[in-house]
């Protein structure tokens, strides 16, 4: 299949990582932001391919990870009020808040509704005019966009029963907060090519002067990863620092203009709590003032939600790169995907649940 088969080939894998090994010749500590990246890495076992002096260590490019506490705190009180549907992304439902989570309130009774866009959600309030209809817009400048679509689309239409409580979070934030952090290792990142077919990669091009790191943009397949690794490794071993694209086939460095536009018209950046990161100065995306009848948190009037975080889960330190997963004391042991203390046990793009699902059994499925 055009687009995956080639870049699944064992013969250019192995090709890479000679690659690699031939320019590596001391110890490089390289993160992958998304959590997509991180699932291909530890699916087809790139880490035992690559030679001892490449460390990868897993970012907080996991929306559903990274949602902060108090967010899924208010997301309960919502979804717990009646003559409200409340509807979300499959894997928000799993994530739990200080005593319980979503998916345990829908067993009780209360309408959640799992729906696969924002544009489903607003279907559902224009269907069920007697009820308010709340989609949780969690992600990062990947699905903001069909969120700002969807609050256009019901004030264009004058649906007054639905809103949005936006937990969206944008990247390069993030990035900047790991670098400028006192414990920070990383010497490299491979960001998230799928966020940058929206927003490009001009945003990164002074982070990376600044701090003098290596930003690779890359795919999600184990070529695309490793060709990412190559070109850092090089750049790292020449002592360059400076953004390369190796997803050309999707990003473009301007990014998406009709998508940063539709997100420029509609949302402001806020600062954001991160879950078990802390706050990330302008790294929310809230709603405009123009636009708060659509603004859950507005609507409801959420400002006094307390929250309280398990004091076992190390999922801050993890998304930092400061650990792996399984460093982590209670990992595969009170912490499982059917009983997660943090969310990245929980999301399908989890580091943790990556670690649970393919360490046990690793094995090259190339």
């Amino acid at each position: 299949m055009k687009f995956l088969d080639e870049y699944r080939d064992p013969e250019i894998v192995n090709r890479l990582v000679k690659k690699i090994s031939d320019a590596v010749t001391r110890s490089w500590t390289i993160m992958e932001i998304c959590g997509g990246q991180t699932h291909t890495i530890l699916k087809y076992n790139l880490q035992e391919l690559l030679p001892a002096e490449i460390n990868l260590v897993h970012g907080p490019g996991c929306p559903v990870c990274v949602t902060p506490l108090e967010m899924i705190n208010k997301a309960l009180k919502i979804a717990s009020t009646e003559n409200i549907i409340f509807t979300s992304f499959g894997d928000m439902l799993r994530v739990p808040g200080s005593n319980k989570d979503l998916l345990k309130l829908k067993a009780e009774g209360f309408d959640i509704r799992i729906v696969y866009s924002p544009l489903d959600a607003l279907h559902i309030a224009e269907d069920n005019s007697e009820k308010k209809v709340v989609f949780f817009a969690v992600g990062f400048e990947t699905t903001a966009p069909a969120s700002a679509a969807a609050v256009l689309e019901a004030q264009k239409k004058k649906i007054k029963n639905f809103s949005i409580l936006s937990a969206h979070v944008v990247v390069p934030p993030a990035i900047e907060f790991i670098l400028s952090s006192d414990q920070n290792r990383i010497q490299a990142f491979l960001a998230a090519g799928h966020v940058c077919t929206v927003t490009g990669y001009e945003e990164y091009l002074p982070i990376s002067v600044k701090y003098k790191k290596p930003i690779i943009v890359t795919g999600f397949e184990p070529v695309d990863l490793l060709n990412g690794i190559f070109l850092a490794v090089t750049q790292l071993e020449n002592g360059k620092c400076k953004v390369e694209n190796q997803y050309t086939r999707a990003v473009k460095k301007e990014g998406n203009t009709a998508a940063r536009t539709i997100l420029k018209d509609v949302f402001e950046t806020v600062d954001r709590n991160w879950r078990g990161i802390g706050l990330i100065p302008n790294s929310g995306l809230k709603l405009k003032k123009k636009f708060e009848d659509y603004d859950a948190e507005e609507i409801f009037e959420l400002s006094d939600i307390q929250t309280g975080e398990s004091k076992l889960c190390l999922s801050g330190k993890v998304l930092q790169g400061l650990i792996k997963p399984i460093e982590c004391a209670v990992f595969g042991k009170e912490c499982i995907p059917e009983n997660p203390l943090g969310a990245p046990m929980v999301s399908s793009e989890g580091a943790c649940a990556a670690y649970y699902k393919y360490l046990s059994h690793q094995k090259n499925l190339l």
